[in-house]
């Protein structure tokens, strides 16, 4: 049943904006999948928690994990403790790890894929850090993910970023930490638009120059990699990489931009995926995954073309506020109670932003009760001033 409520526009006014039902959930997807899809999870805060919001993290451990149950049940591996947990914004290292351990746990002796973050973010960067150190807390991380039985993602590094005086001390940082996994591990080039702190990283401003390094180290440890995921927001930069990567090397999509395109390939290949888009739009994604193991191209556009619109929103610069979009398309589809994030990042998107959220939420098909739905986000622009329900 539509639900009509009343959202601010770009104006400075209030217009009418009728909610719409989403499709109904979808059947079992008749042929396996021919894809490798991780959804990046978010986590879910705890308001009640007796902390300091910007200082500290409290998780509700049960909406938390139950939201990994929700990604799991349509087919999607989990990536645990990526920056859609907001690592490096609200998430520490001994937080991570623990929400690491406890998603495993549950993982535990099923066929459910999940693969983890281990970065050094515990490790400060500073004029002090320096190469050694920098490889010692990456291992000390990937030890711990795989102590706990986990894949590692190798995350990008602030302070490798700070402290490398060029591509040589990318290729010794890789080399060492990649040569002392017990398993292959997927590789995270996260570009400056996700993480400002992240610019120049492979030891190059030009991300053409910085993908040879890339590849170079690619090359040098194939044997020790799964595959590698950019998130450089550019179809032409993965497809071009993705062409080059070494036999057995997979591609992940990390373009929140152009998923659609890239993990349907070309002639010459297709990109695996592991996004963060994939959290809030776990059910059409499912469909668009089904239709295309069926062979059936055309439902398979269809599932994914309401989304993309919704995900350049949520990424829209500056990009490292995508969070904030997604936690709050989880409030609204009612994965949790509140509107809360840890390190107040609930604050960093506008309000016309939210409304916009919720308009495209709606034409991508996301929101099986509208009433509930608007329930829900009612209190949220009210705490901004807005009336969206008369």
């Amino acid at each position: 049943m539509a639900t009509t409520v009343q959202l601010p526009d770009a104006d400075g006014g209030l217009s009418g904006f009728t909610l719409a039902a989403a499709p109904a959930p979808a059947g079992p997807g008749g042929a396996p999948r021919n894809r490798i899809a991780y959804a990046a999870a978010h986590v879910v805060a705890d308001p009640r928690a007796d902390a300091d919001p910007w200082l500290d993290c409290p998780i509700d451990w049960d909406r938390t994990l139950a939201f990994r149950e929700h990604l799991w049940s349509h087919g999607f591996g989990v990536a645990e403790a990526m920056d859609t947990a907001q690592r490096g914004m609200g998430l520490d290292w001994p937080t991570s790890l623990e929400l690491i351990e406890r998603s495993l746990e549950l993982a535990r002796g099923s066929d459910r894929l999940i693969a983890c973050g281990a970065g050094t973010d515990h490790l400060a960067p500073g004029p002090d850090v320096g190469i050694d150190a920098i490889i010692a807390a990456y291992e000390m991380q990937c030890e711990a993910v795989e102590k706990a039985g986990g894949r590692v993602i190798l995350m990008a590094s602030r302070a490798l970023a700070a402290a490398a005086s060029g591509p040589a001390d990318y290729e010794r940082v890789y080399a060492r930490v990649l040569g002392g996994l017990e398993r292959p591990a997927i590789l995270h080039w996260l570009g400056e638009m996700f993480d400002p702190a992240l610019a120049g990283y492979w030891g190059a401003a030009d991300h053409d120059a910085a993908m040879e390094v890339c590849l170079g180290v690619l090359a040098a440890n194939a044997a020790k990699v799964d595959g590698i995921k950019i998130s450089l927001l550019s179809a032409d930069k993965e497809i071009r990489m993705r062409r080059r990567l070494p036999d057995g090397v997979r591609m992940y999509t990390g373009d929140d931009f152009n998923y659609p395109d890239l993990i349907a390939g070309d002639e010459h290949g297709h990109s695996d995926a592991l996004l963060g888009i994939f959290d809030p739009i776990a059910a059409p994604a499912a469909r668009a995954l089904d239709a295309l193991a069926r062979g059936d191209r055309a439902g398979y556009d269809d599932a994914f073309a309401p989304t993309v619109p919704l995900s350049r929103h949520v990424f829209r610069a500056p990009t490292r506020f995508y969070k904030t979009g997604v936690v709050f398309l989880a409030y609204l589809a009612g994965h949790q109670d509140h509107f809360t994030m840890i390190g107040g990042q609930e604050s960093t998107r506008s309000t016309l932003h939210l409304a916009d959220i919720l308009r495209l939420g709606s034409d991508a098909g996301l929101f099986a009760d509208p009433e509930a739905v608007a329930a829900r986000a009612a209190p949220v622009f009210a705490a901004r001033g807005v009336e969206i329900r008369s």
